[in-house]
């Protein structure tokens, strides 16, 4: 088999998904939903105030003490997994690297704030793994183009 007629094999099984992995179109669109508003969510209030330094942000991160430029790369991290997730191919692996932002956030809420918030990143992370599983089949496309790529 020929690298093309393999690509094209790959890529026609990722669009099939078996029949009881196929979600209903209410399911499909409220996880949908779900992906917009958690883009809202990581885009506006959470990254917004970091990538702009607003004080409220930039106190945080001095308690942290690793200083501004963990303030600004959080910020691009968020507003990057927060488009990704609106990209249908990138939805399940930005679903998954934003986990691991929440992860970090969490172990930070426990260690440096003495779990005031600690909450906060969990509750954000359940809606996010709801996303990852549910657009998985994607990841397999998302492979096959990065494979593709010379």
């Amino acid at each position: 088999m020929t690298t093309t007629t393999a690509t094209a094999t790959a890529a026609t099984s990722v669009g099939r998904r078996g029949a009881g992995s196929r979600l209903s179109r209410r399911a499909d669109i409220s996880v949908r939903v779900l992906q917009i508003l958690l883009a809202l969510a990581f885009a506006i209030p959470s990254a917004g105030p970091k990538l702009v330094g607003h004080w409220s942000a930039a106190e945080s991160f001095d308690r942290i003490g690793w200083g501004d430029w963990l303030m600004y790369a959080v910020g691009a991290l968020e507003l990057a997994g927060a488009v990704a997730l609106l990209v249908p191919v990138l939805s399940s692996a930005a679903a998954s690297a934003l986990i691991g932002l929440m992860i970090g956030a969490f172990v930070t809420q426990l260690t440096v704030f003495d779990g005031q918030y600690a909450l906060t990143p969990v509750l954000f992370a359940v809606p996010l793994a709801v996303i990852a599983w549910t657009r998985r089949h994607h990841n397999a496309e998302l492979l096959a183009r990065l494979r593709r790529r010379p």
